[in-house]
């Protein structure tokens, strides 16, 4: 291979970051429980987290991560152990009888749904793997930094359009009123995904 196959780069990136995972389902979750610019904010950290993996796989150093097991491992479990707590932070929504909070009225939730959206994809190491295995599939080993760079920006559309997409979808107003009338149930799926979210980074192989 000596170009870079952009074609099968955003076909690929299209295909895994558009389906279903522990981001797209905190971002659903912030965007129809407090609101767009909630859901924005927190699309905005793990757009971040994106694309801080996505350098890091286009210049080698996820590559190394993976190779020294031990770093990778320490990952997984920072990863578990995040999602074990999103899981325990809804099912305890079920039981509460507040309303959502609205980001116009407790101005520090901006700061925490930006970095629970980058924390979530930084502790995840599928992540890893997805960009390792797209840069060494789609990328010559003789690409130039300014090549690597624009396959960054592609990659970096992508996940833009995608992740800030289902913030603006889930934020409308059918989607929220629908929310609010069975929140309980909303969370209680919430709980129970990313529960099994962290179940399976715990006890499967990442890379299957």
């Amino acid at each position: 291979m000596q170009e870079i196959n952009y074609l099968l780069i955003v076909v690929s990136a299209f295909a895994a970051i558009g389906s279903p995972g522990p981001a797209t389902l905190a971002i659903a979750g912030a965007s129809m429980s407090h609101g767009r610019y909630s859901g924005l904010l927190l699309a905005s950290g793990v757009l971040t987290g994106s694309l801080l993996w996505s350098t890091a796989a286009a210049f080698g150093l996820a590559a190394i991560l993976h190779t020294n097991v031990w770093a990778f491992e320490l990952l997984r479990y920072c990863g578990a152990i995040y999602l074990l707590c999103l899981s325990f932070k809804s099912l305890r929504s079920v039981f509460s009888s507040s309303q959502p909070i609205l980001p116009e009225s407790l101005a520090t939730t901006s700061k925490e749904s930006y970095f629970k959206g980058l924390l979530i994809h930084l502790t995840n190491p599928k992540a890893v793997l997805f960009f390792g295995s797209l840069y060494s599939i789609g990328v010559p080993a003789t690409a130039q930094p300014f090549e690597l760079l624009s396959v960054i920006f592609a990659v970096g559309v992508v996940s833009a359009c995608i992740f800030l997409g289902y913030a603006v979808v889930f934020s409308n107003g059918v989607a929220r009123r629908v929310y609010l009338k069975s929140k309980g149930v909303f969370e209680g799926a919430f709980a129970v995904l990313f529960g099994a979210a962290s179940y399976k980074l715990l006890t499967g192989e990442i890379g299957k």
